[in-house]
């Protein structure tokens, strides 16, 4: 006999449910039980009674995270960044910045993976749900997309050697609501720590995925009319291309993502 819950399901009943809800998109547990909001009570008049109780502190939720007054986010971001002098210290210091709304949201701050010492540093965009669980960039499908196509020109993450590496980093290190796309004002509240962490590695040649991380670099969009054309961002050779998402999505646009990949192949001999 299998274990019961609570809720009078057993073990494998809950594990359905449970996949039921992520399936639906789900994903994030908010309050021990669900609430149904057409049966909240009609809104408290803004005149209190004296007799109603106030709602506790803690029951209010949190206020937004905005900079003290007279202060600059971006240059906070800047001066922060412009202080490092290594990599570990650039993590300790993005893991440190609280002046960006988008990591209230976030399980853990998406740094970088692959080798900093690599020729080649993808810049994608902001984590996915899975990415903000792991602490990682580029995992799941797209991940193990981006993990063959880099690897049929002979380039890997898990390269210690400098010819056959890749750098990865996400332009936004914080998983946006709902996964949407970062908008402008946040790719440039947190452009200070991508230029840094750019400067701070090896990189001869940076490939941006996707519009976001185009933005990010070069703070022009469109993706579609910019990829396969070399251009320059950070002071380094850039080539733009389609994110693989948008590739698994979209299988018929893999001949022009081989292409760009082909034309990266000829810049490194």
């Amino acid at each position: 006999m299998g274990i019961v819950s609570d809720s009078g399901l057993d073990w494998n009943a809950a594990l359905a449910a449970l996949a039921w809800q992520v399936d639906l998109g789900m994903g994030e547990v908010v309050q021990e039980a669900p609430q149904n909001s057409f049966d909240l009570p009609e809104a408290v008049p803004w005149a209190r009674r004296a007799t109603e109780p106030a709602a506790p502190i803690a029951a209010r939720p949190a206020a937004p995270l905005v900079p003290p007054s007279g202060t600059d986010a971006v240059a906070v971001a800047r001066g922060s960044a412009e202080a490092c002098g290594t990599i570990d210290d650039l993590r300790a210091a993005m893991t440190a910045f609280d002046l960006c709304e988008l990591k209230r949201g976030a399980r853990k701050t998406v740094f970088a993976a692959g080798n900093p010492a690599a020729r080649v540093l993808i810049l994608g965009e902001a984590p996915t749900r899975e990415e903000d669980l792991e602490g990682r960039p580029f995992i799941g499908p797209q991940g193990q997309l981006l993990d063959a196509m880099f690897a049929a020109i002979g380039l890997s993450r898990s390269s210690d050697e400098r010819p056959s590496s890749l750098y990865i980093l996400p332009a936004i290190p914080w998983r946006t609501p709902g996964d949407r796309e970062p908008d402008a004002a946040e790719l440039a509240l947190l452009r200070p720590f991508t230029e840094r962490h750019i400067a701070l590695s090896k990189a001869d040649f940076i490939v941006t995925m996707g519009n976001a991380a185009l933005l990010a670099a070069t703070g022009q969009s469109g993706v579609h009319g910019a990829r396969g054309k070399w251009g320059q961002a950070f002071g380094k050779p850039l080539l733009p291309m389609m994110h693989p998402s948008y590739l698994l999505q979209n299988p018929g646009a893999k001949r022009e993502a081989w292409a760009d990949l082909l034309s990266l192949k000829a810049r490194l001999k």
